[in-house]
């Protein structure tokens, strides 16, 4: 059984906000999500959740600053966790059949960190997509057999999750924001050359999806550009 679950930092902003007023139970059934999810598949080593808003996927609480890294590269280049909330179906990815051409930074940045499968359920509140849990395992079969089990075990406490923390989600991204932008700037700088040039579009353009990406998945842009540096740089 791998460690349980912790919620990173920004996370943690998010259940404060929310005790604030009042909710202490949101962070109880996050938390309860993860433990159920390693009980069903122990090779679970972490997962993210969520919100869809205005047709657009942001991370709400990620047990992990590499899961939620994975999610900001997954947003500027495409991943389950976005086909996922805009088709309304399950997506299923592991590295051993991964089509080299499609996810190329999602693909790169789970190999990197010793992912090799993740499992993403959309989830939906009266008729519509609200958001997704993202599931991520450290074999390539973990899920295999369990989505079911999966959906049925995550999928209320998800709907309730969603619905509660959208309420803190503006803190949980300025608690994001740090000061540091100016000592990243090399970093950025260099991310945005590949962006714009893997992609086909000028500076500017790179600048506002990196932007737009980094502040999706509730991390700095100095974070999400390293993780582009690393990965595809070398």
């Amino acid at each position: 059984m791998p460690d349980p679950v912790e919620p990173i930092p920004e996370t943690r902003v998010v259940f404060n906000e929310l005790a604030r007023f009042g909710d202490t139970d949101t962070a109880d059934l996050i938390l309860g999500m993860g433990q159920r999810a390693q009980e069903i598949v122990p090779q679970c080593v972490g997962l993210t959740l969520a919100l869809v808003a205005e047709g657009i996927v942001f991370t709400l609480v990620a047990t992990d600053e590499e899961l939620a890294v994975i999610d900001a590269l997954q947003y500027l280049d495409g991943g389950p966790c976005v086909t996922s909330a805009h088709d309304n179906r399950r997506v299923a990815f592991d590295q051993g059949a991964t089509d080299e051409a499609a996810w190329q930074l999602y693909s790169r940045a789970t190999a990197a960190a010793g992912i090799a499968s993740s499992l993403t359920l959309p989830i939906e509140a009266n008729g519509r997509v609200v958001g997704s849990v993202n599931l991520y395992a450290s074999t390539v079969d973990a899920f295999d057999g369990h989505h079911e089990d999966l959906n049925d075990a995550l999928e209320t406490c998800a709907t309730g999750a969603i619905t509660n923390a959208d309420l803190a989600f503006d803190t949980r991204r300025e608690a994001a924001k740090g000061p540091g932008r100016l000592a990243d700037q090399g970093d950025i700088d260099i991310a945005l050359g590949i962006i714009a040039g893997s992609q086909q579009v000028d500076i500017a353009t790179a600048q506002q999806r990196l932007l737009a990406s980094a502040g999706q998945a509730g991390i700095t842009e100095g974070q999400a550009a390293r993780a582009i540096r690393a990965l595809l740089s070398s």
